[in-house]
Order: C-alpha cells, then structure tokens, then sequence
C-alpha cells in the first residue's frame, strides 16, 4: 500500500472516531415524583459544562472514562459514570429525588434498575416485577413479615408490630383499596401490581403526614414514571418465570410508544400455582391464579404541565386459605386514577399537583371447595368495597426552606352478606342471611403541611395534620345495634413531627424524629358483625364508638459512611401508644355459628408499647465482591394485660454476598438468613413459641446480550421445615401454615 493510500485510510478512520466522539448526546432531567423537568441543573463532563434547559436537557459530546457530574440546589450532587452513564444515555433519561425527601427514616425497593439510586435504596431486578403480590417484595427487609392465611397469596404487611390500617398504603402518595374480604383475603398491598410500579417507599414511623396517617409507617407503592421524547419511540419487555415447588408458573409484559407531547403504555401480567410441599414433605394448599392488565397514557400539555391518566384491572381466581373459613373464589377490582402536575417559574411557588382517584372490589368467597367430612352446611359471602377520594399538593421554595400543603379527602365503605345453608342436623334445609359490614362508611378529610428548614448547624422537618373523620352504617344490623345502640360518630385527628438533622461533613448523618399521630377506628374494627377475622377462631364484633388510637413515637437515625464502598443505617425507635386497639372476649353475647368458641369485642386498651431497632450495612469488598447485611428487631408489650403484644416478629437477621463478572454480565449472590425463636406470645390470643430457623438462597443472574437476560436459583437449598411466627395455623387444627420447602427457579426477560 502507497504512503498516499495508507495516510488517506488513517486520516479517514481519525475523522470518524472524532466525530463519532463528538456526536451530540442529549439526556433529560426529572424529578422522580412527578416526572417533571429539572431546570437550572448544572453539569460538567470533561471540559464541557452547562445548565439544564427548561425541559431539563442537558447536551454534550460523549468521551471515553469521562465522569458526568451533575449538582442542583435542591437534588444534591451527583456523578454518572461507566455503566450508569452508557445506560442514561440510551434511557435519554435521569431521574433524581429531592434531597429533602430522603431526610426520612426511609427505605426505598425500586422494582428496575435506575442510573441514580436514592440513599437507603435496594435494588431490585426483573423478577421482582413477575410478583403477584407486591406483599411478597416487602418481605425482602427484614423488618417486614406478613401474616399467612393462604399458601400463595394474600400476605398482609406486618411492619415494627403494626398492621392493617396502622399502616397507611398508598399508591403515588394518594390512592389505596379497601379489602372487601372480612378475613382480609385481598389487602390493600395485594390490589398494587407489581409490574406497573417503579418502586416502593417505605417511610417509616408516623412522620410522613403528606399522605395520610400511618402510624406505625407510610407504604407509598410509585407507578413508573412517564418518559417522553424528542422522536416517536417504541419501548417493551416481556419476562416470564417458573418456580418448580408448586409449578407455579408467571409471566408480565409491558409495550410502550413515546413522542414529544405522549407517553402511552399498555402492562399486562399473570401468575398461577398449585399446591406446594414443606420441607417435612407435607403438601400444603396453595392454588391461585392472578391477573393484572393496566396501561398508563401521559399527556405533555405544555412544557410547564402534564396530565397522567391510568386504569388498572386485577382479578384473582379460586385461592387456598386453609386458615379461613372460606376461599377466595373470584376477586375483581378496577383502579382509576388522573393526576395533573403544573410547574411554576420565577416565584416562590414551584408546582401544584391534583390527583383523583378511586378503587372498587367485588369479592366472592365460599367453602365449597372445602374438603369437609362431615359437611355440616354451606356458606358464601359476596362483598363489596369502595375507595375514592382526591388529593392536591403545592410546593413553595423560600431562601432558608421549603413548603408542602395541600389537602385530601378519602371515602371508602364495604357491604356484603354471608349466606348459610344448613345441610345437617335439626337445622338441615335452612337458610340464614348475615350482614358483614352492614354498608359502613367513613369519609376522611385532610389538612396537610410539612416545612423543611435549612439552618447553620441543624435542618428541620416540621410536619402537620389535621383530618376529620365522620363514620356512620347505612344498613345497621338489629343484633349488632343491640350491642351498640350509637352507630354514628365524628372525631378530629391532630397529627404533629417534627425531625431535627445535623451532618458532620460528608460522612455522618444523624437524625431525632419526635410525633404525635392518632387515627380512628377501620371498617372492621367498627362495623364487623359477628365474623371470624382475628388471630383465634372467635367471632368478632366492632364497636362504632371506639376512641382513637394514640402513638407518641421517637425515632433515633444515624447513617455513616466511612468510605466509597462501605455505609452503615441505623434506625431506633420507640413508641407509647394510648387507647391501642385490641379486643376482648364478652362472654354475654353468643357467636352465629355454633363451632364458634365465642365472640370477641373490639375495645380500647389503655397502654401499649413498642420499641425495636434496624441496622442495614453494605460493604464493597475485593474481586468483585459486595456484602449486605440486615437486622431488624420489634419488642411489644401490651401494659393493660402485662404480656406481650400478639403478631410481633422475632429479630431477623439477613446476610447476602453477591459478585459481578465480565463487565457486569455474571451476578451470582448467596443469601443467609436467621430468625430468632419467638418466645415472647400473647397468652390472650392463644399465641404458640415459633421455633428459630436458617434459610440458605442461592442465585446467579446472567446478562446474555442487551435485550437478553436470565437468572436462575433455588430458595430454601437446605430444604428447611419452618414456619413464620405470624403464619395463622391450618383452620380445625393445631399445625402452622409451613413455608415452601426446597424451590428451584428460572426467569427469563427480555427487553426492545
């Protein structure tokens, strides 16, 4: 080859990897609440700087082991580069939470990788989404269990020993569901699918006032955010699953077409099982069969304004309980939801959201499926719930701090009947109809406001809350108005925290979170009618009058990282609780079914308390490596009766080792876990020692290309037989629910 021609070839290939280098990259900055622009950001990349336009693009020329610094007053600063920076350049996108946001005890499970993780988050990949009970995903921290009626589906959240209403669960900060079951086949975190959420805030203690009273936490499930873009786009995956220890099969997709003024995406997902064995070999009933079809349609109105419209319908069929009276046979459930978010510039105030909502329930459940020898009677109940409601929230910026307030309004009612047809005995050919929830109703009305202050040594949180909430039945039975004769009641909730922060430079974060929160009695804990539907075979009944439950709490954080690659979390809390809601046994009043052992009231006691701690620790080691550990701990004691409260879970200890190999292709993890004995029962609600156990997980995750993936493994290796302390016991005997014994699993996902 000449000189000429060999010059000309390499002056060719210069030019074309300088102006492959110099190609122009554009990536948009949004809030990750509301999806809106971030403008004003300021970026440095090499040599080149710049700001964030008002659609919150920021433009440069991409260079080879270059890191992307990005700083905004009120997002922090924060570095993209690697990996994280080649996929926010194919995203064309970067999400960011404001800083003031993770000043809460809080933990974040976000259900897909992002480029930039919020402190206190934990990752969670594809096969999260595949879940179709989102209760399930909040069992990966430790300081979550759930209570078990059913094999597979179900779990009812138990966080720090609270549970039910004590934990608010909302989804995007405003919408819930209301569990039209009695027994709570289908709580409000069974209605949240997973494959349409981004992730899951776990705000913890009753702190977080924005959205609502939790007293014990805050449960924020956030829908995945809306993405448009400068060119027509079509985005999607499909991943499906198989666990063998049930043969339960799953799948989910998601299909999504995106322009400048739209984002339109269409989700779908399914999941089905038979029963599984325990690791002593028994079989335990477990069959399902659940469906989630939904889509999100965004609208960008101008570029200050967007409207987000969704619709989402689950529907569940013929579910196991064997520690219910019933199964579930049919569950059909629709969620609507609009939200409007504007942007404001150049004033104190920043932007405005409104959102609408409502969630509807029609829940059937029967016995027919049980296997009853002799079968005295049958029995079903056909139920009913409503939950719909708005909220609407601005937000103000000011020189030492920032305002949110706004206000919310929620109402949600429940009728249903159970029916009952004798079959032996001198009762045989005879009827009976029983009015479950006697078509409750409560409205909630909400006056809001947090203050976020900025101060010289220390930073403030000052929240608030008053809600009015008026309670009253539509169809009061005549036997449940004997008992109570006042069915009608409005009560005012005062809420209050406050959170003093201090930093000492970069490395330790210490926090003090004082609160007064009170909520008032749920649907059932004020209008149940002689059903089942505590933690014994006793009948219970509500009481309209109950006074509100009171939680003075304290919590202690404490975040330190020493370095890079190590951080450490530290939550303490303790909380006194006055008029705690429970129940006692009336032996005056007589149960509607005669295998009842008696009834129960709901009452107010006057002292409880509650204190534990949570410490979480994640460490980059050497070759790859990273290690994760958790520990969480709940003491409760009921100061009325002098025992321990019911439904507490033992301390619970986690340890995950996990690698990357071959540029982040190969990711195999080794999960440990232990549970203490939990010797600490509640005599008053027939409560069992729940003996310790160990688990030993084992996954390895591949990335075969970019649009291909994989990950494979086995739950319970060690085929242990164990049972969770708060797994109810199979209904007619003394033997627990026992968990799954050995699993072995495979999800496939595929992305375009």
């Amino acid at each position: 080859m000449s000189f000429k021609r060999t010059l000309t070839v390499v002056l060719y290939l210069l030019s074309y990897t300088l102006f492959a280098q110099s190609e122009q990259k554009e990536i948009r900055l949004l809030n990750e609440e509301s999806a809106l622009p971030i403008e004003g950001a300021t970026f440095e990349y090499g040599l080149q700087n710049g700001l964030s336009d008002n659609n919150g693009l920021i433009q440069f020329s991409f260079q080879e082991g270059e890191v992307l610094i990005l700083s905004h007053v009120n997002y922090g600063t924060w570095t993209l580069s690697g990996q994280e920076l080649l996929q926010a350049i194919n995203a064309k996108v970067i999400y960011r939470k404001e800083i003031s946001v993770n000043l809460y005890p809080v933990t974040v499970i976000a259900l897909k990788p992002q480029g930039s993780q919020p402190e206190g988050e934990l990752k969670i990949d594809y096969q999260e989404r595949l879940e179709h009970d989102a209760a399930n995903i909040l069992n990966q921290t430790p300081a979550f269990n759930s209570i078990r009626k059913g094999g597979n589906y179900g779990f009812d959240p138990v966080f720090r020993g609270f549970k039910y209403d004590q934990l608010n669960v909302v989804m995007n900060g405003a919408q819930s569901a209301t569990a039209a079951c009695p027994n709570r086949m289908d709580p409000p975190t069974s209605q949240m699918a997973p494959n349409m959420m981004d992730r899951i805030e776990i705000l913890k203690g009753p702190h977080a006032l924005r959205y609502g009273t939790g007293l014990g936490a805050t449960i924020n499930f956030i829908p995945s955010k809306l993405r448009f873009s400068s060119t027509p786009e079509t985005i999607g995956r499909v991943s499906t699953g198989y666990e063998s220890n049930g043969n339960i099969f799953r799948a989910e997709g998601q299909i999504g077409f995106t322009g400048e003024k739209y984002d339109v995406s269409i989700f779908s997902s399914w999941s089905q099982g038979d029963d599984y064995k325990a690791g002593n070999g028994e079989t335990v009933q477990a069959d399902f069969s659940r469906g989630s079809f939904g889509t999100n349609v965004g609208v960008k109105l101008n570029a200050n304004q967007q409207l987000r419209l969704s619709a989402t319908y689950n529907r569940a069929r013929d579910a196991d309980f064997p520690a219910l009276p019933m199964d579930l046979r049919e569950d059909d459930t629709w969620l609507f939801n609009a939200r409007h978010d504007i942007q404001f510039r150049g004033r104190a105030l920043q932007s405005w959201n409104t959102t609408i909502f409502g969630s509807f329930v029609n829940h059937l459940m029967d016995n027919l499926l049980k296997p009853l020898d002799p079968r005295m009677l049958n029995a079903e109940t056909l139920a009913t719930t409503y939950n719909y409601g708005g909220r609407t929230e601005g937000d103000w910026n000011f020189a030492q701090g920032k305002l949110y307030a706004g206000a919310d309004l929620r109402i949600e009612g429940a009728e249903g009947t159970r029916v009952r047809e004798f079959l032996m005995g001198p009762m045989a050919g005879k009827i009976f109809e029983d009015n479950a929830w006697q078509d409750g109703r409560i409205s909630k009305t909400g006056l809001f406001s947090e203050y976020h202050i900025n101060g010289n040594s220390f930073d403030y949180i000052m929240s608030g809350r008053l809600e009015f909430n008026t309670a009253n039945l539509n169809d009061p039975s005549q036997e449940f108005v004997q008992v109570n004769p006042d069915t009608q009641i409005t009560q005012v909730n005062p809420n209050l925290s406050l959170g003093i922060l201090k930093e000492f430079g970069n490395k330790i974060q210490t926090g003090l979170w004082l609160a007064r929160a009170q909520r008032s009695g749920s649907l059932t804990e004020r209008f149940i009618n002689y059903f089942p539907v505590g933690q014994d075979p006793y009948e219970m009944l509500g009481n309209p009058q109950l006074s509100p439950e009171v939680n003075y709490q304290s919590d202690l954080t404490f975040k330190l990282r020493s370095s890079e690659n190590s951080s450490l979390t530290l939550d303490i809390y303790a909380a006194y609780l006055q008029d705690y809601i429970s129940s006692v046994i009336d032996p005056e009043l007589d149960p509607r079914l005669p295998m009842s052992p008696g009834v129960r009231r709901y009452v107010n006691i006057d002292e409880a308390f509650k204190t534990g701690f949570e410490i979480s620790w994640t460490q980059k080691l050497f070759a790859g490596l990273q290690q994760n550990l958790g520990i969480a701990y709940t003491y409760g004691q009921d100061l009325e009766r002098d025992e321990p409260l019911p439904e507490i879970a033992p301390l619970d200890f986690r340890y995950a080792l996990s690698g990357s190999y071959l540029n982040n292709k190969l990711k195999p993890e080794f999960v440990f876990r232990w549970v203490a004995e939990q010797s600490r029962v509640s005599n008053e609600f027939g409560e069992t020692v729940t003996p310790s156990f160990a688990l030993l997980d084992l996954i390895i995750g591949y990335q075969i290309s970019n649009q291909f993936s994989l990950n494979a493994g086995v739950n319970n290796l060690l085929d242990e037989n164990y049972y969770e302390h708060l797994n109810r016991s199979v209904r007619g005997t003394a033997a627990p629910i026992f968990a799954p014994g050995r699993n072995l699993f495979l999800n496939l996902n595929f992305t375009f």
